[in-house]
């Protein structure tokens, strides 16, 4: 299996959260192998971390943007927003809003330099 077949595997199983069953029919192979597939990128990804990865600074207590003057000593700026989307029928109720909008709510956290450091959308 090639390289990128292995991270489009790896991809579809966590953006999905779909069954080792599922993705037998989708690439075609065995579960062991895809449970050996999946085991070998996430410690590959888990090992390039560091690279992948930018750790968050705090807001400096000197800071001169007046944007960022409310947050010394903190790692970021935190909100929420309502994202439409598309969803299957059955599920609009779960996702109409109060403004009868078919949306998800995200929350996200970013940097000063306005780098996503948190999103946990849902």
């Amino acid at each position: 299996m090639d390289i990128d077949e292995q991270v489009a595997l790896f991809l579809h199983i966590i953006a999905h959260n779909v069954k080792n069953r599922v993705i037998i029919g989708h690439f075609q192979c065995s579960g062991e192998k895809i449970s050996k597939t999946v085991s070998q990128v996430c410690n590959a990804v888990i090992r390039l971390h560091p690279h992948l990865l930018k750790k968050p600074e705090l807001v400096i207590e000197k800071s001169t943007d007046q944007s960022w003057k409310w947050f010394k000593n903190y790692l970021g700026a935190l909100d929420g927003k309502h994202i439409k989307c598309l969803v299957p029928l059955k599920d609009m109720p779960k996702y109409r809003t109060r403004k009868n909008d078919i949306a998800t709510n995200v929350l996200g956290v970013c940097s000063q330099d306005m780098q996503f450091i948190y999103v946990l959308p849902g």
